[in-house]
């Protein structure tokens, strides 16, 4: 018996955005509750939080404070429509790039939301997406004058409230110094501009940072965190190619060994004062000039040969090396895109027997059948060990 697909007219379904979704389902998973605007009837939010109330009931995960920052910023990044870096951004890291005091104006951070000094988390490279290496924490104030300009703007404004002896936006010239370092850290610049940079600031916990100048930067300056800098600074200058770039790197250490002797004591004093000598003249010409004759070559392999050798880095300290694509994973990953609802699949019917010349089904006649959206629709893998390991089911569909 012949039977042919009668290529019927399907009502379009509405996508489901499953990132708001997976949000949803995770605030449930947590026993916590999105806010009033998200819980409107038909948003994916309120979808999925449903769904997982659900399933979930009252056995729920706790919720940390991690917990509960880790949603908001996926939130954020729903919103403004970033991609987010679930393998790697998790609670767990979070608690680790977590700090008592503010990079930019070494403020303790605290207060509520919208206080000046409230903690927040934001990405140094605004044109990136929310990944790992790409985030810091530090104060408010200091994160909306960080999302305005980039490393250049940074460095103008620096030198307009130096010149002018007065804050510019509520930061003085040290503090816009900080902020251009912190946002060349995850931007790529030409070699030459970034060897003028000052480290103003010292990279924060699990910061990458995408220029070898900034690296070699940093690897110097953490030399002298801990006692035995001048041994180490002795074995980083067996490693230079000449004896001319060697003599450059000792006028370089003797410009930095008066701040290291004149820190005091107290915890984080010899951070901020090796901080404060990246800003002194005298400083910035030696390694401008260190750094000119090595070249861009000689930098990213005097900063390669460094890392590997052994006891170069102070006691404590873990520095990692990223290959350049590992560097920037998850930095510019694409937006999730909304997944479409499957669609009823008609049934045949059958035809009359007696026409001997009928039609066969085609594949045309299915139109958008043959698509099979519904297996897109698959739970994606969640990493083991991460909070809410539970796969969220299916989206429900739109309601009418």
């Amino acid at each position: 018996m012949n039977q042919a697909a009668l290529a019927l007219k399907m009502p379009a379904s509405e996508p489901v955005d499953r990132t708001g979704f997976d949000i949803g389902w995770d605030h449930a998973h947590h026993g916590l509750v999105p806010t009033a605007e998200l819980l409107l009837t038909g948003t994916p939010v309120c979808e999925g939080w449903l769904a997982g109330k659900a399933v979930f009931g009252r056995r729920t995960l706790s919720s940390s404070r991690y917990v509960r920052m880790w949603l908001q910023l996926r939130l954020l990044a729903w919103r403004c429509g970033s991609s987010f870096d679930t393998l790697q951004v998790t609670p767990n890291y979070l608690s680790q790039i977590d700090r008592t005091h503010c990079p930019v104006r070494r403020c303790s951070l605290g207060g509520a939301a919208g206080h000046p000094d409230a903690a927040r988390v934001v990405r140094l490279n605004p044109q990136a997406g929310f990944s790992a290496g790409n985030l810091a924490m530090m104060s408010a104030q200091a994160a909306d004058a960080l999302n305005q300009v980039d490393a250049r703007q940074a460095i103008r404004l620096a030198h307009a409230a130096e010149t002018g002896a007065c804050a510019v936006q509520g930061l003085d010239a040290a503090g816009w110094q900080r902020i251009a370092a912190l946002r060349a850290f995850t931007t790529p610049m030409p070699f030459a501009e970034a060897a003028r940079l000052p480290l103003a600031v010292l990279p924060p916990n699990r910061v990458r940072l995408l220029n070898a100048t900034q690296g070699l930067q940093a690897l110097v300056t953490q030399l002298f965190t801990a006692p035995g800098w001048s041994v180490r600074c002795r074995a980083l200058a067996d490693l230079l190619p000449a004896h001319t770039v060697r003599h450059d790197f000792n006028l370089f250490v003797g410009a930095m060994a008066p701040r290291v002797l004149e820190a005091s004591n107290k915890p984080g004093a010899l951070r901020l004062a090796l901080e404060d000598a990246w800003l002194l003249e005298r400083v910035q010409r030696r390694w401008q000039h260190l750094v000119l004759s090595l070249g861009e070559t000689a930098t990213a392999e005097l900063l390669q040969r460094a890392l590997q050798t052994s006891g170069m880095r102070p006691p404590g300290l873990r520095i990692v090396q990223h290959a350049p694509a590992q560097a920037t994973e998850g930095g510019l990953l694409p937006m999730p895109m909304p997944m479409p609802l499957p669609m009823p699949v008609p049934m045949p019917m059958p035809m009359p027997t007696t026409t001997p010349n009928s039609v066969a089904p085609s594949s045309r006649a299915r139109g958008p059948l043959a698509l099979r959206p519904a297996r897109g629709l698959s739970a994606p893998a969640r990493p083991a060990g991460r909070p809410g390991t539970a796969a969220p089911p299916a989206a429900p569909p739109p309601r009418v």
